[in-house]
């Protein structure tokens, strides 16, 4: 796809004015120009174009918000004025993978005064002797090349210091706890209940067992009357014979 069908695609039919993100990773541009972009797009904060086969930014749009700009996996090997013209807020630039080779490909971001993280990674111009304490030098407001600073110390990632701020300040999710508890307290009432339920039965049990010991006893104590009743009556009959 085009980039300019991309962009068409990106928008959803939303208002350029309005959009903060844009990625077109992996379209094309037919003139090797940055196409499809205007200068609507006024709240544009981020923009993605990896892999388009830009060979030049000269027409890339005014954008006064932009402070991510990804460019990597391009053709381009300098004439980089246009950024601090087009984009001067831009803090972090990722030209890794293009055809930089000199350090006077990038003297021009010397004029990104907010530019605090630059990648060169994949460029010819990482083989060059000194080529970290050189650039730290010629660009003095750049804090992190190619994700590390000058003492070494690796970049900070953003997303990741977010979801930290998030787990210290939610403390957790409370709700799934919550839930357990119920679930404990309503297994305790259902196991309580059923222990009062099975007494109950126990009882009628020994009530119904002594009832039946008494009716046994009962019935044994009419046996023994009967016979001793037949017993006196057989007594008569000999008393009467004799």
């Amino acid at each position: 796809m085009d980039m300019k069908k991309r962009i068409i695609v990106e928008l959803r039919n939303r208002d350029p004015a309005e959009v903060a993100e844009m990625v077109v990773d992996s379209s094309h541009s037919e003139s090797g120009e940055v196409e499809g972009l205007s200068d609507k797009f006024v709240k544009l904060e981020v923009l993605s174009m990896i892999n388009v086969g830009l060979n030049s930014l000269a027409k890339l749009p005014s954008l006064p918000k932009l402070r991510k700009l990804e460019l990597s996996e391009n053709n381009l090997s300098g004439s980089f004025e246009t950024l601090s013209e087009k984009c001067p807020n831009l803090v972090y630039l990722n030209l890794s993978s293009n055809k930089i080779k000199e350090l006077s490909n990038v003297e021009a971001l010397q004029n990104l005064k907010s530019l605090q993280s630059l990648d060169l990674l994949n460029c010819e111009i990482t083989s060059l002797e000194d080529y970290r304490e050189s650039v730290f030098e010629l660009l003095p407001q750049v804090t992190y090349l190619d994700g590390f600073d000058q003492d070494e110390n690796e970049a900070p990632d953003s997303e990741a210091d977010e979801e930290d701020e998030d787990g210290e300040d939610g403390a957790g999710p409370t709700g799934d706890y919550d839930d357990e508890d119920e679930d404990d307290d309503e297994d305790e009432e259902d196991g309580s209940e059923g222990g009062e339920e099975e007494e109950e039965d126990d009882e009628e049990e020994d009530y119904g067992e002594e009832e039946e010991e008494e009716d046994e006893r009962a019935d044994a104590q009419g046996q023994k009357r009967k016979r001793d009743v037949e017993d006196d009556g057989e007594d008569d009959e000999d008393d009467e014979d004799d």
